[in-house]
């Protein structure tokens, strides 16, 4: 299997071809995330018009819960999209993803609350959270393909847009959350306010759509596919399918009768596994600076305002540093930077909990969330391309796709729920530091592993 390392010689400038994939890319990818991450950070409130209890803790693990139910579906999207992806290409894929989640935003921006139609709205608004899942799992595999295929030599860099994107979600979604916490009162919120940024992210969303409709395939996985047309017509026979090897316009090379999926499992399937585990503290990392809001609100008693506004801060960071990280890491080598921000991760976590939950001010939160949106960076700037490196063009998207998703399923999904019961079970405010250790010493296993059985610097 072809594995794609970092070359350390990153060239100074980019074609105009990948300036543009970055540009496309990212405000797609962003538009998504955003409708993703939106519904997190207004969990409270979500709670309240579509899962009334008598505790309003327990309504508020129920949102959190269909929060996480959301990201069990995403392993079926990465399989289906992402080999959707390998085989027609990257920007269809990434234009199905696009539509599908714009589809479920609309339903839950406009959904009657419980009051209003009883247990059909929350029931579909779990169908819609689980549209956005599919829509996803194959978004992260498509994008990321598409970027890192767009220059060889700086894979760290251009992969890093993956999540600076993301950064650029969370920036826009705790904005929305500031200022809307900051300018309604509580009835005013539940009855119309936390919907402005779904139909927010409806209006925009043509825009992404139509950047996306305008894009090449990737220069890497063009190449391939005419390498797979030209040894087909060499020996007169219809071009290979990638999937199935049946049929012409196929656009990946794997063996007659094979599929992407069976490729995977039959000579990649540790390579998944070690990506999944790469990504682990990542988005442990992520779900828990999503959840931070309502730490901030419910366990600090800090003012909602601020404590979305600490999040933005976050997001500023997230679109600065990453990009900066990535080309750091074409450099010293993607595996070797991960390294180094998770162990800092390790080390750092418990005395910034510590210092937050001992003096809870918003000066510390705004304070703390700057440092973890930099530790954040660090490690998320050079891994889309470390985890590319696994897979070779045939299967990337796929491969990518599938490791991403069981990994934000295993240790993601269900972070904000994780925290919350902790806290609730033990009382200790330090709780999501001490569940980010353990999944620190995990993910520092995994990369230990894959740099010795890769190669990867």
């Amino acid at each position: 299997m072809a594995i794609t390392t970092n070359s350390g010689n990153a060239p100074t400038s980019l074609p105009p071809s990948a300036k543009k994939a970055i540009a496309a890319a990212t405000i797609g990818n962003a538009l998504e995330w955003y409708d993703i991450i939106v519904y997190g950070i207004f969990a409270a409130t979500i709670a309240k018009v579509f899962f009334p209890t008598d505790d309003p803790a327990v309504g508020l693990m129920i949102t959190l819960g269909t929060f996480g139910v959301s990201f069990l579906i995403r392993p079926l999207g990465a399989i289906v999209l992402g080999a959707y992806a390998d085989r027609a290409g990257r920007k269809k894929s990434l234009m199905v993803s696009i539509w599908l989640m714009m589809g479920a935003t609309a339903v839950i921006a406009f959904m009657p609350n419980f009051a209003t139609i009883g247990l059909a709205a929350p029931i579909l608004v779990i169908l819609a959270r689980l549209v956005q899942g599919f829509a996803a799992g194959g978004e992260f595999g498509s994008a990321t393909a598409y970027l890192v295929e767009q220059s060889p030599n700086r894979r760290g860099f251009m992969g890093s847009w993956q999540f600076a994107s993301q950064g650029v979600s969370t920036l826009l979604a705790a904005g929305f959350g500031a200022i809307l916490f900051a300018t309604l009162n509580n009835v005013q919120m539940e009855d119309w306010g936390w919907r402005l940024p779904f139909i927010f992210g409806l209006l925009i969303g043509p825009v992404g759509i139509w950047i996306r409709r305008t894009l090449d395939e990737s220069p890497e996985f063009e190449a391939r596919r005419k390498e797979v047309e030209s040894a087909s017509a060499d020996v007169n026979t219809p071009a290979a399918s990638p999937v199935s090897g049946t049929r012409p316009g196929m656009t990946t090379a794997h063996a007659p009768g094979g599929s992407v999926i069976l490729q995977l499992l039959r000579s990649q399937k540790v390579m998944v596994l070690l990506a999944m585990g790469s990504l682990a503290l990542s988005t442990a990392l992520n779900y828990m600076i999503l959840y931070m809001p309502t730490y901030a609100i419910t366990e600090l008693k800090l003012p909602a305002a601020m404590s979305f506004a600490a999040t933005a801060i976050t997001g500023v960071v997230l679109v600065v540093l990453t990009p900066l990280v990535g080309i750091l890491s074409d450099r010293i080598g993607h595996v070797k930077m991960t390294s180094i921000a998770g162990v800092v991760i390790l080390l750092a976590i418990i005395p910034l909990f510590h210092w937050l939950s001992s003096a809870p001010s918003v000066i510390v939160l705004l304070t703390v969330m700057f440092i973890l949106g930099v530790l954040k960076s660090c490690y998320y700037g050079a891994l889309p391309a470390l985890m590319a490196g696994c897979f070779p063009t045939e299967t990337r998207s796929t491969g990518l796709a599938l490791s991403y998703n069981l990994g934000v399923m295993a240790f993601g999904g269900f972070t904000p729920a994780i925290i919350a019961w902790l806290i609730a079970l033990t009382g200790n405010e330090l709780s999501p530091a001490f569940y980010i250790v353990l999944i620190a010493v995990f993910s520092l296993a995994i990369l230990f592993a894959l740099r010795r059985k890769t190669g990867m610097k």
